[in-house]
């Protein structure tokens, strides 16, 4: 890159009819970050560059969406859809100055940086314009890129306004672009809107380029690395499509994943090296799982949902599942086992504590080395607050026990099985809380007797 400025402006405003949602198409999610977040990412990856969004009228929900994933990106409102040269010129004031533009869509996530950095390049090689296009084997419905013997680009020519001879070209219009040009307000503010929809197309700056003596080129890439997103049926596309590639990158990096077409990342999963994944597992946003944790089929794990952004980390040599359940704020240690129907959640678990099955741990702390029978439960809410339970270290919990919080088990007690604990549990004791055993002798048999004539 030269020292030239850098403006990427990210087209959003389209409300996506097709997608029958009350909210935004950009905002409907791929690996649990939206369209528009992934667009951002993308634009921030490039230091320096000045990000605009350009939104529609009453889009307070996107205006958000922007703030939350890139804060100094500047906002502006494309009052009219009138096409996406209209669209470009609503960020008109951070286009003024002098220097490159690209020219991106929030409904296009799945572009990969190096298609980007691609685009720039082209730049940096003497173009005043430059697409990124992809060839199809069914071009049906997109723009084609036009192009001369030396393969610089000519013109883009919309479906609409083909020619029987344009429309056998293969070579399609992504609509990402990129300017280098003396003035890119000027050379907007002459497209026209002579065309079958009456709109401003940002395409026919490419033909205008030409007319002033400036070169306009194509960057090639996949197909899916520009797959718009207009409806649910694409969605799961563009999803299946991302899901793949991490897929891919994880094993690549040292992950077994034993049936990988069954395992759902997130975004920004972290995994480490010598991680197994079995079939069937769920990792929502903000997981971070050490090297070596094993992780059991049929698992879903989230460190953020609607209500909490708390994060999920598990430590080295983890097992977690078949069959378990890892929400916001759990911290498992090392060599921590979460075992078959167990749910933890705000809950840190110390170096090799232990929960094997039937268990709910909310709002507590487990030290090292302790035992969570099964069937034992943290009863957190009192219907109005949350409470803690801490279990101190080497604790034995027996079986089908709870514990009402806010309560604290000192290191090295025991708890009997089906005990009930509401105060404190002094370290090294045994706790019994039980009510006294009654025998009927003989009680069995002669309700059985009075049973058998009553239904004669």
């Amino acid at each position: 890159m030269t020292d030239r400025s850098l403006s990427i402006v990210i087209l959003a405003a389209g409300k996506g009819t097709r997608m029958y949602s009350r909210q935004p198409k950009v905002l409907h999610q791929i690996a649990g970050r939206s369209m528009l977040g992934h667009v951002l990412a993308l634009a921030s990856g490039i230091s320096h560059a000045k990000i605009s969004v350009v939104i529609g009228p009453g889009m307070d929900d996107v205006r958000k969406e922007v703030v939350r994933w890139s804060p100094d990106a500047s906002i502006f409102v494309q009052e009219n859809q009138a096409g996406t040269a209209d669209a470009v010129l609503a960020a008109r004031d951070q286009l003024a100055e002098r220097g490159d533009v690209i020219v991106l869509y929030a409904d296009s996530p799945l572009m990969r940086p190096q298609t980007l950095a691609k685009l720039v390049s082209s730049l940096e090689s003497g173009a005043g314009v430059s697409v990124v296009g992809f060839e199809a084997d069914d071009p049906t419905g997109y723009g084609r890129l036009l192009t001369d013997a030396s393969g610089d680009l000519i013109a883009i020519r919309e479906h609409k306004d083909a020619s029987a001879d344009e429309l056998n070209v293969r070579l399609c219009n992504s609509g990402v672009m990129a300017f280098r040009l003396p003035d890119v307000v000027a050379v907007l503010d002459r497209i026209g809107n002579d065309n079958a929809k009456g709109e401003f197309y940002l395409t026919d700056a490419v033909e205008i380029a030409r007319r002033d003596g400036l070169k306009a080129a194509v960057v090639t890439c996949e197909m899916d690395e520009v797959l718009g997103v207009n409806s649910r049926d694409q969605l799961a596309v563009a999803e299946s499509i991302w899901q793949t590639r991490a897929r891919l990158a994880a094993m690549r990096a040292g992950v077994t994943m034993i049936a990988p077409d069954t395992v759902w990342l997130s975004f920004d999963t972290v995994l480490g090296q010598d991680v197994t994944i079995e079939p069937n597992v769920f990792i929502g946003p903000g997981v971070t799982v050490g090297e070596g944790v094993w992780i059991k089929a049929n698992s879903y794990l989230e460190g953020a949902d609607r209500k909490s952004a708390a994060g999920l980390r598990i430590d080295t040599g983890a097992e977690v599942g078949p069959f378990a359940r890892l929400r916001p704020g759990t911290e498992l240690g090392a060599d921590v086992h979460i075992g078959n129907f167990v749910e933890v959640k705000n809950a840190v678990l110390a170096p090799g504590a232990k929960a094997n099955h039937l268990t709910y741990i909310g709002d507590g702390t487990v030290g090292a080395g302790a035992n969570i029978g099964a069937g034992t439960i943290f009863c957190n809410y009192d219907g109005f607050n949350k409470n803690r339970c801490e279990v101190g270290a080497g604790v034995f919990i027996g079986s089908n026990s709870a514990l009402v919080a806010p309560v604290r088990i000192g290191d090295g007690a025991y708890v009997a099985a089906g005990s009930v604990i509401t105060t404190n549990v002094e370290p090294d004791s045994l706790a019994i809380v039980r009510a006294k055993r009654e025998d009927r002798p003989e009680w069995a048999a002669k309700y059985r007797a009075m049973m058998q004539r009553r239904k004669g």
